[in-house]
């Protein structure tokens, strides 16, 4: 994604992308929701679409981290981020344990963390919350959250006054 475009392809209105990698540790969940929030704030995203985008990313960004590393340290999450004709692609990469039985995974209510009190809800919120959800993974490679969702208020900030 990144490094794959021209330059000059950023100065395009409608379109702009970052890329942040953290350390794989609770706190920097804040992190992750903040830097999509300055992404998209350009492109005047309602209220609700903003809570919802925020929050599926969390959600990712937290089964990253609890689930992936089980909170161990020397781990790293990716977070990269795409908006391009009003469309808001979001990745989630952590090189962790990765999921075994992924169809298991994304059933409501599964949980590997019940001693966290986990709801394990996360997969739901974010095919609820966004627009597309692929999930990829592999035991001991890790996993990669691909998540996208049309922005409905402004497509180009160009626009804004």
């Amino acid at each position: 994604m990144l490094g794959e475009r021209p330059g000059t392809m950023a100065l395009k209105s409608g379109y702009n992308e970052m890329e942040l990698k953290f350390i794989a540790k609770s706190g920097n969940e804040a992190l992750a929701r903040m830097a999509i929030a300055a992404l998209i704030a350009p492109y005047d995203p309602t209220l609700e679409e903003l809570d919802e985008i925020k929050t599926a990313v969390s959600e990712a960004v937290t089964n990253a981290i609890i689930h992936g590393y089980e909170d161990e340290r020397g781990g790293y999450v990716t977070l990269r981020a795409v908006v391009e004709d009003g469309v808001l692609s979001v990745t989630v990469i952590d090189q962790g344990r990765g999921i075994s039985n992924l169809d298991l995974a994304r059933e409501p209510l599964f949980t590997t963390r019940p001693d966290l009190e986990r709801s394990g809800m996360g997969f739901t919120i974010m095919e609820n919350f966004m627009d597309e959800l692929i999930v990829e993974s592999s035991p001991q490679k890790g996993t990669t959250i691909i998540m996208s969702r049309r922005l409905g208020s402004v497509h180009d900030p160009s626009q804004l006054s």
